[in-house]
């Protein structure tokens, strides 16, 4: 898509010219306004007061968090185009220190989950409690619907055909043809929901007929749910020593070695 630029009339000023190319059009990202030098960005801050910066990190905390509650992940564009405007030229700074408010803070972290077309979520490392395999934790049972699922995928090597879900569930007494006291619509919770949070993929196996879908983990759940806890919950559940499940205790172990560096 090309990026329609917007004429700057000759008789404007240096510096408003300069204000005005910050905010080429805000329906589309300007791709450059994060490759900027630290003096362009130092020589950008001079235009603002500490307490405009100070007051702009709030708004994009705050817009953050907002998108958080529905888990929903959180788009660099619609950063810039809801929250940023004219402040772009800043944006390393500002973000920089959005980082640091929801570390120190929230105790939660901002992390770019697809850099290229940069895409954030917050994580808040989520764990399963032991011995409530579906109720996980009595506010949020799709906590524990999340986890059941997670924990088949991984310990059927990554990826499995929907089915051997709804199978598994089945076992729970959770139909997803049946509408759920808690869950309500379950097939519409695992393969919406849950998808567009990015905890599944929900992927079309090709040259299916009839057409048949797998499970994959999504983006989130990588950066956010620990493996080895993940584990040590299945091996509770079938009273086992994780570590019995050679292959995917080293999977598990090298993931969550990762994801704390």
């Amino acid at each position: 898509m090309s990026q329609r630029k917007k004429v700057v009339p000759a008789s404007q000023s240096k510096s408003q010219r300069q204000r005005s190319q910050l905010v080429l059009d805000e329906d589309e990202e300007d791709p450059s306004f994060t490759q900027v030098t630290s003096s362009q960005v130092q020589r950008a801050r001079e235009n603002f007061t500490s307490l405009q910066i100070d007051r702009k990190v709030a708004e994009v905390v705050q817009f953050i968090l907002i998108k958080d509650q529905k888990k929903i992940p959180i788009r660099r564009a619609d950063v810039a185009k809801h929250v940023m405007k004219e402040y772009k030229a800043i944006y390393p700074e500002v973000i920089n220190r959005v980082r640091r408010t929801f570390e120190q803070v929230f105790g939660l972290k901002l992390v770019e989950i697809d850099s290229k077309n940069h895409i954030y979520i917050l994580i808040n490392k989520l764990e399963p409690v032991q011995n409530e395999p579906v109720s996980m934790r009595p506010g949020n049972p799709k906590t524990g619907l999340l986890f059941v699922i997670l924990s088949v995928i991984f310990m059927k090597g990554g990826v499995v055909k929907e089915n051997v879900v709804w199978n598994t569930l089945k076992k729970l007494r959770v139909d997803a043809g049946e509408k759920h006291d808690d869950f309500g619509d379950v097939k519409k919770v695992i393969t919406d929901e849950f998808v567009r949070q990015k905890y599944l993929e929900y992927v079309k196996i090709p040259h299916t007929d009839p057409v048949e879908y797998e499970f994959r983990w999504g983006l989130r759940a990588e950066k956010e749910v620990s493996k080895l806890k993940l584990l040590e919950f299945v091996g509770e559940l079938h009273d086992q020593d994780p570590q019995s499940w050679t292959q995917q205790f080293r999977e598990a172990s090298t993931a969550d070695n990762t994801q704390r560096t």
